[in-house]
């Protein structure tokens, strides 16, 4: 989910994953493993690799040389090309495509099928998964991978070998990208039954009993009394208290295209700043998008990866979250080894009615998961990561207020 530098040196490491994992290590792979595929032709790409592109525990993924513009949103199905679906819902679909070398406007409201500059070529125990980035989803864009065959979004079997597409379709703002633009990312994890995800009772206990992914001790608690590896996270709604203080944001209706490489953009052409007014609560309008914040400090220990899960409907028609991965190192403070002051920053619908969202309301959980080995730099250190250490925090385009 997060932008970082990180070395490309492909062999370093390597020896201590195979002494501490063995040859055949589960769990999601870390950048030096990433690297490792890509000199091994298990990732392929039509350019050079940018220096920046691999991340703690996944490589982001650019928009290739065309967009093409489609009626509705689809999977190709068991057996189909993307392409070739392409064609049979309109056959003159490559007669309107965008070119997007020298960039161009993907219009809010529409959806369009982007051809990615990766490719991979997986073995056969090896599967990916896809989620946007942080600014993507910070942006209200909604992107999906598509890969042929494909029978979901954002997921591609062990030993899949073919070409990789996006579906993009922004939602509150028009965006201006071009090829190379880098909107999702793609992690791989070798799988052996359950053990690719596995933390066991003492690791998690460990976690939480040395504050190492959350610093509130009441959702210590709670954690220890939910699935293990499952922490809960609750919204926060009143900030320090101060009346007037900005406790989150609302999308503007009309607003100018966003270029997503420039970074000065002025937050208040198109956010409407939500301030604290001694009550505790925020009422979300259907189809309105929000930026809101956790109330709890979260953190990813170097050893681990998470993913952000979906709302249960069950208590309440709202969505969390676009972006749901978080790298290994994300608020962690390595001096102290445990959590820093990152906060998690929440990307907010609300669903067919209007709901009522109270201060210190749980609205989803991080799902935490072993790496097959520690990355070769973290989130955060050293680096030039855009969302360390945050609060509330809009997307990098923006200045900051």
């Amino acid at each position: 989910m997060n932008e970082v530098i990180t070395k490309t040196d492909t062999t370093a490491n390597l020896g201590s994953i195979a002494s501490t994992r063995g040859s055949d290590y589960t769990g999601i792979f870390p950048s030096q493993k990433i690297n490792e595929m890509l000199n091994g032709k298990e990732i392929m790409t039509v350019m050079n690799v940018d220096h920046d592109q691999i991340q703690p525990a996944s490589i982001d993924l650019r928009l290739g040389e065309y967009a093409y513009p489609v009626d509705t949103s689809f999977l190709p199905g068991k057996g189909m090309k993307v392409l070739n679906k392409l064609k049979l819902l309109d056959d003159r679909f490559d007669d309107f495509k965008i070119d997007l070398r020298n960039g161009a406007v993907l219009e809010k409201g529409r959806v369009y099928v982007i051809p990615l500059l990766e490719a991979i070529n997986l073995r056969s125990e090896v599967a990916a998964f896809a989620n946007p980035k942080s600014s993507t989803g910070r942006l209200d864009i909604l992107t999906r991978l598509i890969a042929d065959g494909a029978t979901s979004f954002d997921q591609v079997g062990e030993g899949y070998k073919g070409e990789l597409y996006i579906e993009v379709a922004p939602r509150s703002f028009s965006v201006v990208v071009k090829t190379g633009t880098r909107l999702n990312q793609l992690r791989f994890r070798r799988k052996s039954g359950e053990e690719a995800k596995s933390i066991t009772t003492a690791d998690w206990k460990k976690l939480l009993d040395e504050g190492q992914i959350v610093d509130s001790s009441d959702h210590e608690k709670n954690a220890r009394s939910i699935k293990k590896g499952m922490l809960p996270f609750t919204v926060d709604l009143e900030g320090s208290g101060k009346e007037g203080e900005i406790i989150g944001y609302r999308a503007k209706k009309h607003t100018r295209r966003i270029d997503l490489e420039r970074r000065d953009y002025d937050p208040l052409d198109f956010w409407e700043p939500i301030r604290f007014h001694k009550t505790s609560s925020l009422i979300l309008d259907p189809d309105e998008f929000y930026i809101l914040m956790t109330k709890e400090a979260i953190a990813v220990p170097p050893d681990y990866a998470a993913e952000m899960l979906p709302y249960d409907t069950r208590a309440g028609e709202f969505r969390v979250h676009y972006a749901g991965f978080f790298d290994p190192g994300f608020g962690w403070n390595a001096k102290l080894n445990k959590a820093g002051s990152s906060r998690g920053v929440l990307e907010v619908r609300s669903h067919e009615v209007p709901f009522l969202l109270e201060h210190g309301q749980t609205v989803g959980w991080l799902r935490y998961e072993r790496m097959a080995a520690r990355p070769e730099l973290l989130y955060g250190q050293d680096l030039n990561s855009n969302y360390q250490g945050q609060s509330l925090k809009l997307a990098k385009q923006f200045k900051q207020l």
